[in-house]
This record gives C-alpha cells, structure tokens and sequence, in this order.
C-alpha cells in the first residue's frame, strides 16, 4: 500500500505544479496554435495528414470584424482606380460596397473652404433595405481646421452618401450588414491652390 502512495504522490505534485503555471491565452483571433483533445484552451482547429509530420496549421484569410473601416482620397493611385469603379450590378460582397461608397464620394469644390491633406472621418450603419439607420457621426476632423471647413466637407460627405441611397443590396448582403457600424475615413489628397 505505501509503495501506491509513493508512486501516486510525485505524480500528483507534478499536476499540481503544471497547473500552477499560468495559462498563456493568446489574444490574437485565429491565432495559430494546433488543437489537442485534451487541452482547456483557444485552439485554431486544423486537419493533419499521416503523411505531414508536425502539427498542421491551416491558413486563410482573417474574416471582416465587426467594424467595417474603409478609407476613401479624392484622387486614388493607379493602382487602386478600379476599386473606384461603380459596381454594375446589386451590391453582393463587401468589396461591391466600398467600391460602391468609393464611387459616390465627391470632394467640395476648391472654392468652398477646401483644405489640401484635409482628413475626416464618419461611423454610421445600414438597414437591410440599403438606407442609413441614423445620419453619419462625425469620428475624427484634421486638427486646428476651422469649424467652416469642418462643416463644409460634413455636408459633403452627407450629400455624397444621399447621392447614391438606397443601396441595392442583395438579401444575403442587407441581412448581414444591417446595424454593423462602418467607419470610413475621407482623405483629401488633391492638390489645391495651384
């Protein structure tokens, strides 16, 4: 019987020890870590091979979050100006609306308190039907702009956005953004005064 005990109490200490340790949960979503049966923690699932050695990670590509964050300049590069094309179709994925946003954005005019390198940035949601749930929230202004700019470039981002509501958004696609906030980030790059 002693001799159980002795077997049974090393045995025991070390459980006690590793569970001890603090657990390492990693905050990353997807992080990349294999699952095991036998763990209590947050696990990427993955499928292994007999004929892969190692533990098997999958790889794809990390979902939208909840926030939908855009960024639109009045002059897009070359290399992005066919993410400004107004899709011809209903809105279908999420790249369809923010081409579709891109496509409805127009700057003030030079002449009505237009600023070069002017920034701001708008929160508001859609319904299931394409329209806005509330008028967009003022986020985020350039710093040390006078409150006229501010309200100029606010009316512009409101008229745009009037412009092109309704969206037409497919079921599948107005069911699954209805009330999730997006954020979208108006950045002026023109080159004004020239």
């Amino acid at each position: 019987m002693w001799r159980g005990i002795l077997l049974l109490l090393p045995l025991s200490v070390s459980t006690a020890a590793a569970d001890a340790r603090p657990r390492q949960i990693n905050p990353i979503p997807f992080a990349h870590e294999p699952c095991s049966v036998l763990d209590n923690r947050p696990c990427t699932p993955s499928y292994c091979s007999p004929l892969e050695p190692g533990p098997c990670i999958p790889e794809f590509d990390y979902p939208y979050g909840q926030n939908l964050q855009l960024t639109i300049q009045s002059v897009p590069s070359e290399a992005d100006r066919a993410k400004y094309q107004k899709p011809d179709h209903d809105l279908d994925t999420i790249g369809d609306l923010f081409a579709e946003l891109r496509s409805c954005w127009s700057p003030p005019p030079p002449s009505d308190n237009a600023r070069a390198g002017m920034q701001m940035a708008v929160r508001f949601s859609f319904n299931k039907a394409g329209g806005l749930i509330g008028p967009p929230r003022l986020t985020y202004a350039t710093a040390g702009v006078p409150a006229e700019t501010r309200t100029t470039y606010l009316n512009a981002i409101n008229s745009s956005l009037n412009a092109c509501l309704p969206l037409k958004l497919t079921g599948g696609l107005g069911g699954a953004l209805a009330g999730r906030p997006i954020a979208i980030r108006y950045v002026d790059n023109r080159e004004l005064g020239k």
